[in-house]
């Protein structure tokens, strides 16, 4: 889906990012199973806020992001 980022989220902790999508007014967690691909997606998705771009996500079953194009 296309949408914009209302806001972003990490913490210290290892593999955690989240992301609050404009398009479902809801908070969705980055996937985890690779610090770089955490570390990566997080990267895209501070950029899309941070210039107001669109993103388009892809979410897995459970709601979390898995991919991001910007």
């Amino acid at each position: 889906m296309w949408t914009t980022i209302n806001q972003i989220f990490t913490s210290n902790h290892s593999q955690n990012a989240w992301a609050h999508l404009a398009s479902d007014n809801a908070w969705h967690k980055v996937l985890t199973g690779a610090t770089d691909g955490v570390t990566n997606v997080h990267l895209v998705l501070s950029v899309a806020k941070a210039t107001g771009k669109q993103v388009y996500i892809v979410l897995d079953a459970a709601k979390n992001i898995t991919q991001v194009y910007l």
